[in-house]
């Protein structure tokens, strides 16, 4: 029997949700629902680095793994120890061959260049689908991921930008819509770290050894593959434009997320780098600028301009502090030290500061957490003197942060509503960030969008960066 309603649809109609705790699976089997009585079976490509932390997040939101798959068998070491009894793979497609018709989901936690491939690959076998951030590494890619979305709206799709689940991003929302900052103007991020290797590119030239136990040709995978370097992976494959998106793409999304969601952001007007440095394009290609500031120009949901700067690397010592700014110099976060960082902000000195016409909000690293209003209303403050908005938007389940973004997706695939950062929303959040980074190769001009043919209106050098065909 082959239901035909949407998930949301059967919801929706009288007793919909009584009726899933007796709805046989086999009911439910063709349109990728799973009752909320019955465990969700995933598979996971990448089983080292941060995957491991979301396979732990969905196993504790009740999720049961059928098997792994990883390229890097020292990496993912830990995962196979703590999983001995499921299988283990070294190439994606023969384990969604072996395990697809068991699983309802997938877990793709690898480098940027692989994401758009695998989840596109998933979501035609029919399976959900939570991946990693950034999406994707290009426009070009991401249009394809979301084209396949539509494909498949019976399926579940989620972003791993995390912070989209907490409950201070909801709080932003409300604190900026009751008024608190008035109307919202411009807004100033910030992200200290710093993805370049400029000054080791002659590492590349150097034969090296590929480590035992790596599969190097199928971790290059799509893009044209070139010989090992350690300088490659683990993590700093981010560094290279070959593999990663650089800062701006590593960590727009979670940043950019509170004010795209409370504001109603689009693709851009306009998009201006500055690079900061010596940095040349047709000299240094192969990775990133230690610094740029990115300059967005945007409509909101209600057609008003907004301007959102990014700063990031060495860029960050020209955030502009906000008169309201009365703490200690030191306490500054754009230029705050690792070490003051970890006393307050978990170590993380990213954020940002909204400029509204009657006041200023800072925020911080995922999720608008650290919340406050200039110069020191906190969200604890404001509660304790009653001067909270009342709750718009609904608080995802569970007893930490961390937990939420798991719940929520596992929830959505027993038939809840869907993830808040599905696909077609961070999609269009990711293709903002990856137009910062296309503009990296006309910097220092102001490049208009052309929203109908979603190419910049006068830079072939960014159009090219736009593509999945890499340039360097």
């Amino acid at each position: 029997m082959t239901v035909k309603m949407s998930r949301r649809g059967f919801l929706r109609t009288s007793g919909g949700a009584a009726l899933f705790s007796i709805v046989p699976r086999y009911v439910v089997a063709g349109s990728g629902m799973v009752p909320p009585s019955e465990m969700v079976t995933m598979l996971s490509i990448g089983a080292g680095g941060r995957a491991v932390s979301d396979i732990r997040g969905l196993e504790k939101a009740g999720v049961r793994f059928l098997a792994l798959c990883d390229v890097d068998a020292k990496r993912s070491a830990e995962m196979r120890k703590a999983h001995d009894g499921i299988p283990f793979y070294g190439n994606y497609r023969a384990m969604l061959d072996k395990h697809g018709k068991d699983a309802d989901a997938v877990l793709i936690a690898v480098p940027d260049h692989w994401h758009a491939h695998m989840a596109i690959d998933c979501l035609d076998r029919g399976k959900h689908v939570m991946c990693e951030k950034p999406l994707a590494q290009t426009v070009r890619e991401m249009d394809g991921m979301l084209a396949a979305a539509k494909r498949h709206p019976e399926l579940v799709t989620q972003a791993m930008n995390q912070g989209h689940a907490y409950d201070t991003i909801r709080d932003f929302r409300e604190w900026v819509e009751a008024g608190l900052i008035g109307d919202v103007t411009e807004a100033h991020i910030w992200c200290p770290a710093v993805y370049s290797f400029m000054d080791e590119l002659g590492e590349l030239n150097k034969q090296w050894p590929v480590p035992e136990g790596l599969d190097w040709e199928e971790w290059q995978g799509p893009v044209p593959h070139r010989p090992y370097c350690p300088k490659f992976l683990p993590g700093v494959w981010r560094f290279w434009t070959m593999y990663g998106t650089n800062t701006l793409g590593d960590w727009s999304c979670h940043l950019m997320d509170p004010l795209f969601w409370t504001l109603g952001l689009g693709m851009p007007e306009s998009v201006r780098a500055d690079i900061y440095g010596d940095w040349r394009a047709e000299k240094h290609g192969l990775t990133f600028p230690k610094g740029v500031k990115t300059t967005f120009e945007y409509k909101t949901r209600d057609g008003r301009p907004f301007r959102l700067v990014w700063f990031d690397g060495i860029a960050c010592k020209d955030v502009p502090k906000p008169e309201l700014f009365r703490d200690a110099p030191e306490l500054f976060a754009p230029t705050m030290t690792h070490e003051v960082a970890k006393k307050c902000r978990d170590g993380m000195a990213n954020g940002a500061f909204v400029y509204g016409t009657k006041g200023v909000i800072e925020y911080g690293h995922h999720g608008a957490n650290y919340l406050r209003m200039l110069p020191d209303t906190t969200l604890e403050k404001l509660r304790a003197d009653g001067g909270c908005p009342k709750e718009r938007y609904p608080r995802n389940k569970g007893n930490s942060p961390d937990e939420k973004p798991f719940n929520e997706f596992v929830a959505a695939v027993k038939g809840g509503p869907k993830p808040g950062s599905d696909f077609a929303y961070a999609g269009m959040m990711t293709q903002c960030s990856l137009t910062g980074v296309a503009a990296l190769f006309d910097a220092g001009r102001t490049l208009k969008w052309d929203a109908a043919k979603a190419v910049f209106a006068d830079s072939p050098a960014a159009n090219a960066r736009l593509s999945a065909e890499r340039i360097f």
